[in-house]
């Protein structure tokens, strides 16, 4: 046993470098005794993430996903790695978002498609 300290030790996790584009990652221990990879110096507001990549920070170094809905307007949290790795693609945070990207895609393509010929203003002689 070591001597009694004066104040908790926070947990400290690192960085480590990303396997798919090396960029560094905060190691951080979770409520669960587990860990989790986030994007180092950002902490934007919760509303603006989805709920379930809100990472909350506490006062012993550890993070919990924030649930909270609506989350208040103050709030900051971390968010994964994987959601800023420019080597993933964006995972479908918002199947309804989804959707409507795939639809404002084809109406882009439907505006973007050449007009159809104009009908001619002379009928043909028939006969």
């Amino acid at each position: 046993m070591g001597p009694l300290e004066r104040e908790p030790r926070r947990l400290s996790g690192g960085q480590s470098p990303c396997p798919d584009c090396g960029l560094l990652q905060d190691r951080v221990p979770t409520l669960e005794q587990e860990w989790v990879l986030l994007e180092p110096d950002m902490n934007p507001l919760a509303h603006t993430v989805p709920e379930k990549h809100r990472w909350i920070e506490l006062s012993d170094g550890r993070v919990t996903v924030y649930g909270v809905c609506p989350p208040d307007q103050f709030q900051r949290c971390r968010v994964p790695h994987r959601l800023a790795c420019p080597a993933q693609p964006l995972p479908d945070l918002w199947p309804w978002l989804t959707s409507l990207r795939g639809e404002n895609a084809r109406r882009l393509a439907r505006q973007n498609d050449p007009e159809p010929p104009s009908p001619r203003e002379e009928w043909p002689d028939a006969g």
